[in-house]
């Protein structure tokens, strides 16, 4: 039996679970002017091309990182397609990561998102754009933890399968617990710094990143259940 597998998809389902609720939270305020029958059609329609299109890139991606020979020599260091993604992909996270955060305190994504309007085929269209941004940022967060494509897909299948059934719930308990959100955002910071670090061919054992997440994760918890407690 393969640990670091089962880690790797582990701690991936949970964070696509937990990263997928800002598409969950965007596609609910896109589709809020719709009439009630056609609400759930259009949320559910979204969620499943979020997938799609995750998968779909997932393989170029995984395309770009076989390439191994170098393209591009900078003073004395060669950069495999691999490596460019992985900076690109990198730096992008980082960027990802601290915008989300600033709009996490100023609330401007919700303010920008409730400004979308028109009918049921025009909200598919911006619920396909919304979920193009949201795929490459999931598919390089995914591809930071593990290279393993069946891995991959299988968290990225059972996470929007999870959301599917749940995304009221889940939606409900991240806005309840928002530290949860930053938690989250705050790993994808670090998967960033990794892919970087990755790229200039510096290795960093990823099990030091898992047992971060997972130690930060148990304080997390101990937190809520503290606070739960308190208000009773």
């Amino acid at each position: 039996m393969d640990y670091a597998l089962i880690g790797s998809f582990a701690s991936l389902t949970a964070l696509e679970i937990v990263l997928g609720i800002d598409n969950v939270i965007f596609i609910a305020l896109l589709v809020g002017h719709l009439p009630e029958t056609q609400k759930n059609k259009a949320r559910i329609i979204g969620l499943v091309l979020a997938l799609l299109m995750r998968i779909g890139m997932l393989f170029g991606v995984a395309w770009i990182i076989g390439l191994k020979d170098p393209w591009l020599h900078v003073m004395g260091h060669g950069f495999s397609g691999k490596d460019l993604l992985m900076l690109a992909g990198g730096l992008f996270l980082l960027y990802k990561a601290t915008d989300s955060i600033h709009n996490e305190l100023t609330q401007e994504h919700v303010e920008h998102y409730q400004s979308y309007k028109g009918g049921f085929i025009a909200t598919i269209l911006q619920i396909v754009m919304i979920d193009i941004v949201f795929s490459f940022d999931s598919v390089i967060t995914a591809v930071g933890i593990t290279e393993h494509l069946p891995v991959i897909i299988a968290a990225m299948t059972i996470a929007m399968m999870v959301m599917l059934a749940s995304s009221g719930m889940i939606a409900g308990f991240i806005a309840k617990h928002p530290t949860l959100k930053m938690l989250a955002l705050s790993f994808v910071m670090m998967i960033g710094m990794l892919l970087v670090a990755d790229s200039m061919h510096v290795e960093v054992p990823k099990a030091y990143i898992y047992s971060a997440m997972a130690f930060s994760l148990s304080v997390e918890i101990l937190n809520l259940v503290v606070r739960k407690k308190r208000g009773k």
